[in-house]
């Protein structure tokens, strides 16, 4: 059983937020005594943020889950035993399947679940429950990112490099990244490199660059083809490389002649002068990296966006080349490891396509079914969400390691559409604000009572060490889903909880794929092996790759591929009745829907509540004053947010954190727009208007 081994007085472990997954060392008997301290690591190298620092205090959170909870005829919900719980889930699952079909119970899952949890989790889904339908958080995260990189590389891995190779880099391009709050320790190995960054915001990253481009949301890719274009008219394209390793140059830089920087600063509003200086600094010779992140992926063109400033990467020579390259920062701790085994819509294990025959044929014999026994594609993860209740839709859901009910956006049809269903079930380890709507309440284990693996941005596959006995009546997700696939007539080998076993099997199921971790093992990772993915089982241990595409890329001909695109606006313009352009985004003390952070007293004193943060202007207008509340709405509902006076903003731009419950909720006014490839949601952008509100 995963709950078995004894508690150790110290591990070495990882941070449970960020994909940078920061080395940590643990320490203490109970959840009371527990320190945490930075490692030597390579990606933190002996530094940690505010939230690594203060992680143990989520150990010992006051209303930790510690029993099982059943929504009684009353509607309130009540402490159960196991059994009661797990059977009212089972008794669920029947009921739905024989009254509207195997597709009627539907599983969303999250980008911070080990590799271990998101394959078994894909396991259940399409194997015990027969549904299509399961899709996860990390939808929201990097998915735009993913589809471009597959588009242009035939693989996606958030970073195809070492974070640490960013150490000797000259310049860097942070499109829509705020490192400086969302991951502050990558910044010491930026330390010798300018800085360009493009965000709305002068945020705390772009105090620190050479040079800051501020376009207006919904903009970013006008401003990538308008960089094409610089690098194009002023004979800064390696014409070489593009030549040599990469097709369908000329359609793109077709597309970006129309972008002259005159134009480009029109529908922008950055100035053309700074449009060259960017161009001119990236193409300086050797040492350039491009990156993106969730401010330029957010968006219904999230995909053909990141496609924009790939295309510019590869003009300019970048990917491939040891000491330059183009990656993306993927944001959840396992962002990267969470969408390769399975949790996916569209995918299987080991970065499988779940319509290709011979991957179906793959996973089925591992799964020990047939491949017609295995569903096809289901809904994207806001399409499900969407969908809960609906007479098409799904009856019953269940929530592993996700809060939808604050990350989703159009935050209040989601939560609406969640209390209409038949069946919730929520596994979880604090009465987040979707549990506090379910039926059943599954209390499970935290990062430090646990084992498994994660894998970080740089596609390097980490050890998740255990330090603590969980609470007395709290279980592992593995053991969750084992027991759940039992009571639904599953034989219980089927579904192994323990860790190991469950990645051996993963190792079997993944061989063969993009994302091939065959040859990873815990043995190799419990020795101290760095191991980056794809790590074939071969007959010498593969080191892993460290450095994707130094000598072809991953599509058949070994090509890079450009790809087209053009701009268009958002889904939604400003008009006279919702004025301003509204934005969402991360700030340092919280993370994703603030269900940990929000816990933490050091980060809630830091953070106590949403605030808007708007132009001086721009409130006068509106009768804000600073600190006063400000009523932010949009077309489909507002949220309540202290006002933040800061004269760095545009004029026609706000800023709502989106970590939040409650009137707090950034995302009850947020667009649920859906770019057509990736599914993304458009966050970073929607129209709104500003009214004050009374204390």
């Amino acid at each position: 059983m995963s709950e078995t081994p004894a508690p150790r007085s110290g591990v070495d472990t990882h941070c449970p937020y960020c994909s940078l997954q920061c080395g940590t060392r643990l320490h203490g008997d109970s959840p009371a005594r527990v320190t945490v301290r930075p490692t030597g690591f390579p990606v933190n190298q002996g530094r940690l943020c505010q939230k690594g620092w203060t992680a143990a205090e989520v150990l010992r959170a006051t209303d930790r889950l510690s029993r099982p909870l059943v929504r009684g005829a009353d509607g309130r919900l009540r402490e159960a035993s196991w059994d009661t719980a797990l059977d009212a889930a089972a008794a669920g699952v029947r009921r739905i399947h024989a009254r509207h079909g195997r597709d009627a119970v539907a599983v969303f899952g999250g980008g911070g679940l080990t590799n271990e949890k998101a394959y078994l989790l894909g396991k259940f889904a399409r194997v015990a429950l027969r549904t299509s339908h399961i899709d996860y958080n990390g939808r929201f995260c990097m998915s735009s990112a993913a589809a471009a990189g597959n588009a242009a590389f035939g693989l996606d891995r958030g970073l195809p490099f070492p974070v640490t190779d960013l150490r000797t880099a000259r310049t860097v391009l942070l499109a829509g990244a705020n490192v400086a709050e969302t991951m502050p320790p990558l910044l010491q190995h930026l330390d010798r490199a300018e800085l360009i960054v493009m965000d709305p915001r002068r945020t705390a990253t772009a105090q620190r660059a050479a040079l800051h481009l501020q376009p207006a949301p919904g903009t970013d890719l006008a401003l990538a083809l308008g960089l094409l274009h610089v690098a194009l008219v002023e004979g800064l394209v390696d014409r070489a490389y593009v030549r040599e390793r990469t097709r369908g140059f000329d359609p793109a830089a077709q597309r970006a002649t129309a972008w002259w920087p005159e134009r480009v600063e029109e529908v922008t509003g950055v100035p053309a002068g700074a449009q060259r200086r960017a161009v001119r600094m990236l193409a300086r010779a050797g040492g350039t990296y491009l990156l993106t992140g969730r401010g330029v992926e957010q968006h219904s063109t999230g995909t053909d966006t990141v496609s924009g400033f790939i295309n510019l990467a590869l003009a300019l020579g970048l990917p491939g080349r040891a000491g330059s390259g183009y990656g993306c920062l993927t944001g959840q701790g396992n962002g990267q490891g969470g969408r390769e085994h399975g949790q996916k819509a569209d995918q299987l294990p080991g970065y499988r396509s779940i319509t290709d025959p011979a991957a179906r044929a793959h996973v089925a014999r591992v799964w020990g079914v047939t491949p017609d026994d295995l569903p096809g594609p289901g809904r994207s993860a806001y399409e499900l969400l969407d969908a809960l209740g609906t007479e098409q839709g799904p009856r019953g859901l269940f929530v592993f390691g996700s809060n939808p009910a604050v990350s989703a956006p159009h935050a209040a049809h989601v939560t609406g559409r969640l209390a209409s269903l038949d069946l919730l079930v929520v596994a979880d380890f604090v009465p987040s604000e979707t549990a506090r709507l379910a039926d059943v309440v599954l209390p499970v284990t935290q990062w430090a009572e646990e084992e498994g693996t994660l894998t970080n941005l740089e596609g390097r596959v980490l050890r998740r060490r255990r330090l603590l006995s969980p609470p007395a009546q709290a279980r592992s997700d593995l053991r969750v889903l084992r027991d759940l696939a039992v009571r639904l007539g599953e034989p219980a080998g089927r579904y192994p909880d323990d860790p190991r076993e469950v990645f051996e099997e993963l190792r079997v199921a993944s061989r063969g794929g993009r994302a091939d971790y065959s040859g990873i093992s815990y043995q190799r990772l419990d020795a101290g092996e760095a191991l980056h993915w794809p790590c074939p089982d071969t007959s010498d241990a593969h080191p892993g790759t460290p450095q994707l595409f130094l000598d072809r890329f991953a599509h058949p001909d070994g090509r890079a591929r450009f790809v087209a695109v053009d701009h268009r606006g958002p889904a939604e313009e400003t008009s006279p009745a919702y004025p301003f352009y509204a934005t969402t985004g991360r700030v340092l003390s919280h993370y994703q829907s603030g269900a940990q952070t929000r816990r933490v007293r050091e980060l809630t004193e830091a953070v106590p509540e949403p605030f808007l943060q708007i132009h001086p202007d721009s409130a006068a207008r509106c009768g804000l004053v600073e600190r006063g509340l400000a009523v932010v709405s949009s077309a489909r509902g507002s949220m309540t947010a202290r006002v933040r006076l800061d004269p760095t903003m545009r004029p026609d731009t706000v800023f709502v954190p989106f970590h939040f419950p409650g009137d707090g909720r950034a995302n009850r006014f947020t667009h649920p727009a859906l770019d057509p490839r990736s599914g993304m949601p458009e966050f970073k952008v929607c129209a709104v208007r500003i009214t004050p509100r009374k204390e």
